[in-house]
């Protein structure tokens, strides 16, 4: 099945584990199908407390944006219904998928959905690239961008459109036809060192 769909996501956040209380106060996230993105999401969110001013600096998003946005619950649940029972992607999933179960949990529901991770996929399809932060990679890859970092549309968009650079590396060097979710998931996990010749086995029996 290699015309799947996929959502790929980012959140920015009030810092870095929920474990410790911090909320979502963005979410971004686009809809790829065939390998083409067709449909975004994003919305900003009132965590119902004052953001510090290094997050501030860090993501661009002020106080003052978010006291207008609405509470974390209320885009939680659109965004459910968008994600839906899509597959999900997000750079650094161990992060982004922390929030989005603890986010999910305020409102009384539970991820069903497979995560993968585009960082470490990323790391056994381009071993040679200086480093595999979403910036770094997305310059590696020629990928055009208007320069703008954490912000969660903006970083949506660069993960998927590096989503999409991968699939097509690994159609081009080991002769895939199609690449699944499951293919990329699966790549993730084994060690950089196996990673090629795993794939000329997985394109054989293709």
């Amino acid at each position: 099945m290699g015309n799947y769909s996929v959502i790929v996501l980012d959140f920015e956040t009030t810092g870095l584990s929920p474990q410790y209380g911090d909320r979502a106060i963005e979410i971004g996230a686009v809809l790829i199908e065939n390998n083409i993105i067709i449909d975004r999401f994003q919305g900003l969110m009132n965590p119902g407390f004052r953001i510090s001013s290094f997050i501030e600096s860090f993501t661009g998003i002020s106080n003052a944006m978010l006291e207008d946005a609405p509470p974390c619950a209320e885009v939680m649940e659109q965004f459910a219904e968008f994600v839906d029972d899509h597959p999900l992607v997000a750079h650094n999933a161990s992060f982004d998928g922390k929030f989005l179960d603890s986010e999910m949990e305020f409102i009384s529901r539970t991820r069903e959905n497979d995560m993968a991770c585009s960082m470490l996929a990323a790391r056994r399809v381009y071993p040679d690239a200086p480093d595999h932060k979403l910036g770094t990679l997305v310059r590696y890859c020629g990928i055009d961008t208007d320069g703008t970092f954490h912000r969660a549309l903006a970083d949506a968009e660069m993960t998927g459109h590096l989503w999409i650079s991968m699939i097509a590396e690994i159609k081009k060097r080991f002769g895939f036809n199609e690449v699944s979710f499951e293919l990329m998931r699966k790549i993730s996990t084994i060690t950089k060192a196996q990673a090629p010749a795993f794939l000329k086995r997985a394109a054989r029996r293709i």
